[in-house]
């Protein structure tokens, strides 16, 4: 009888279309996954793949079977991951952005590892658009992102946790003449941009559109924590979405200003297919109370600054 060991190799040889990439997914050798298949081959009486010198794909047998050993697999795992007392256990896979865990999404995960302390999550950093094709392929379990630009692929869900709005941050001793205003300071000031290819790149030139500004870009990058590391320092200014853990109204380094006529948001939320082994999770994350911020912290009343 096949262990789900080897039904989960067949999984990651099926989605991964090589021996090599599977072994290394679950820890073994090429070898040895190829060795594994063919006994799970022999064991059903069919052949499941049709073996290329580069690549590994499901025949037309392998893909019937596919759903089936999915199914199979999740089960398990649901099971292996509810204790009796109906606290969660086992691991979980979750993909995050890292602003994520300086935002809300922290205080959840925290709060539900402090009611399930059996339940271990291993937490992948990385990008919204990245966590999609890995939960459709079911190397994560659900991941925390922005929300889609455009429409999910069928099979795959998202559910909004919170929001956060995009707003303008400039530093407090700045290396450049910084007006006092919030739109004359977007418009004359150096802008560190989001990467505009990103879902939260597309946000900011949306607050940028809806205010009718024209920025003079001086870096971009892919990491809001760097942004803000940049801004504190001095070198220019930022449209950042304002995240729950980080002291805006106390930093000595940076202030946030309102700008007038643009109330984006940033939505974040969990992608996760519309059926899977760690339901318990999410459903978890899900039910958790996610506080609005508060609008009377959104900004400090801006203060006339000049360059150092």
């Amino acid at each position: 009888m096949s262990s789900i060991r080897s039904l989960r190799t067949f999984l990651a040889v099926a989605r991964l279309g090589s021996f090599a990439a599977a072994g290394a997914e679950v820890g073994l050798t090429a070898a040895a996954v190829g060795l594994r298949m063919r006994a799970l081959e022999q064991e059903l009486g069919q052949v499941l793949f049709e073996r290329g010198a580069r690549s590994v794909l499901l025949n037309p047998a392998g893909r019937a079977m596919a759903g089936r050993v999915e199914q199979i697999v999740r089960d398990y795992e649901a099971l292996a991951g509810q204790e009796d007392d109906g606290r969660l256990s086992g691991t979980v896979v979750v993909g995050a952005l890292v602003s994520a865990l300086m935002g809300a999404f922290a205080d959840a995960l925290r709060a539900v590892k402090r009611d399930h302390p059996r339940l271990q999550v291993k937490i992948f950093a990385g990008l919204s658009s990245d966590f999609v094709a890995r939960v459709e392929r079911g190397e994560l379990d659900a991941a925390v992102v922005t929300r889609p630009p455009q429409g999910l692929r069928p099979g795959l869900r998202w559910t909004e946790l919170y929001t956060e709005p995009m707003v303008l941050i400039v530093p407090r001793r700045p290396q450049f003449e910084l007006p006092a205003q919030a739109l004359p300071a977007l418009q004359q000031a150096p802008f560190i941009r989001f990467d505009r290819h990103t879902w939260t790149g597309l946000l900011v030139d949306e607050v940028l559109r809806s205010g009718g500004a024209r920025t003079r870009d001086e870096m971009e990058l892919n990491s809001v924590e760097a942004i803000i590391e940049i801004v504190r320092q001095g070198f220019g200014v930022s449209i950042v979405p304002r995240l729950a853990n980080v002291s805006w109204s106390t930093d000595r380094a940076l202030r946030v200003l309102e700008l007038p006529g643009a109330s984006v948001q940033r939505r974040v939320g969990l992608i996760e297919r519309a059926s899977h082994a760690r339901m318990g999770f999410t459903d978890a994350i899900k039910r958790h109370p996610f506080m609005p911020v508060d609008a009377a912290a959104r900004s400090v009343p801006p203060r006339r600054t000049r360059s150092a």
